[in-house]
């Protein structure tokens, strides 16, 4: 690793917020930080604490379900399961992703719970929180239900809720505390109690000695992921 390359770590380091997948999911490891976030997206549900279903892994490798990394992957008391992921920018089939989501995490819970029918799966929430206005309406929060065409009042009832969150929303559309969090994730802070919660998380994070090295040997192994990889694409081109 040459040092100019080092030292650009050591500054992409420094300059890492809470938007950071990586340093979301290190703080969100706190089970009940973790609640409080889920309380505030999902004011009308009951949630008490929450556990990591999973043996959690380092936020670098995420947990791992049947080969597809969740930034956080937890259930509550009444085995609802959620998966939360950060997003902080654009990515192609952003939509279709919260579908393989909702898969791979159905298909996890039958194998790991030993569920002998359908009937037994837990509702899902996979909940995406974005940087960026996924649908261009101007809402803080976007939630989907699968519904009958001809009679949209009519829910499927599958158990899959899928929400996405954006950060720079402009409508009067969600709680106070919702919309200091979303304002914090756009790197505004705020006198919210939660809010300040999770920035002295996050500075506590980045004063991690072991998290440091964790992030900029995962942010090495990519860069050299994508160097083969262009490398590939270049010697596919000349053959």
């Amino acid at each position: 690793m040459a040092l100019g390359s080092g030292e650009d770590l050591n500054q992409k380091w420094e300059s890492l917020d809470f938007s950071n997948d990586f340093i979301f999911g290190k703080v969100m490891q706190d089970s009940e930080l973790c609640a409080d976030l889920l309380r505030l997206i999902l004011p009308d549900m009951e949630i008490g604490r929450v556990e990591f279903p999973e043996k959690q892994k380092t936020i670098s490798e995420g947990v791992d379900i049947h080969g597809v990394r969740l930034d956080i992957f937890t259930r509550d008391d009444f085995g609802k399961l959620y998966n939360v992921e950060m997003e902080s920018r654009r990515r192609r089939y952003l939509v279709k992703r919260t579908r393989g989501y909702h898969i791979q995490i159905g298909m996890n819970a039958m194998e790991k719970e030993n569920m002998r029918s359908y009937d037994d799966l837990p509702d899902t929430y996979v909940i995406f929180i974005c940087v960026f206005d996924p649908f261009g309406q101007g809402r803080h929060i976007y939630t989907f239900r699968d519904t009958c065409k001809e009679d949209p009042t009519l829910e499927l009832g599958d158990g899959t809720y899928t929400i996405f969150l954006n950060a720079c929303g402009t409508m009067d559309d969600v709680s106070p505390g919702l919309k200091a969090f979303l304002d914090f994730v756009s790197g505004n802070s705020s006198d919210d109690p939660f809010v300040k919660k999770l920035d002295a998380r996050v500075k506590e994070a980045k004063q991690n000695p072991d998290w440091r090295r964790e992030f900029m040997t995962l942010s090495m192994l990519m860069s050299e992921e994508r160097e083969e990889g262009r490398a590939e694409g270049r010697a596919e081109g000349r053959v």
